[in-house]
């Protein structure tokens, strides 16, 4: 029962964190005069948009440094992602695992 109490708690602290750097970008977003904002979406946001739209997100200690790259290195394809977005995507994971 552990293991659910820290996924849990890393998927609330996830969340939060994702509303709150989302929240934070649009109130301090340093756009043009057309209002386009040249903030880029962070790993953290990038995860959680493209790879909740087909899965139930992982916990990123749930693979390997390795078993990441394997991972993105085929969903990259599936999910349509620019190289920018995999490479932030991963360095998430990376970081979090």
């Amino acid at each position: 029962m552990k293991t659910h109490t820290s996924s849990v708690r890393f998927w609330t602290l996830a969340v939060a964190t994702v509303t709150s750097l989302s929240v934070a970008a649009a109130c301090t977003s340093t756009g043009t005069s057309t209002g386009t904002s040249s903030v880029s979406p962070s790993g953290t946001e990038l995860w959680s948009q493209h790879c909740s739209r087909c899965h139930n997100i992982r916990s990123p200690s749930e693979f390997s440094d390795s078993e990441w790259d394997a991972v993105m290195l085929h969903m990259r394809i599936r999910a349509d992602l620019t190289g920018g977005e995999a490479r932030s995507i991963l360095a998430f994971l990376k970081a979090s695992n």
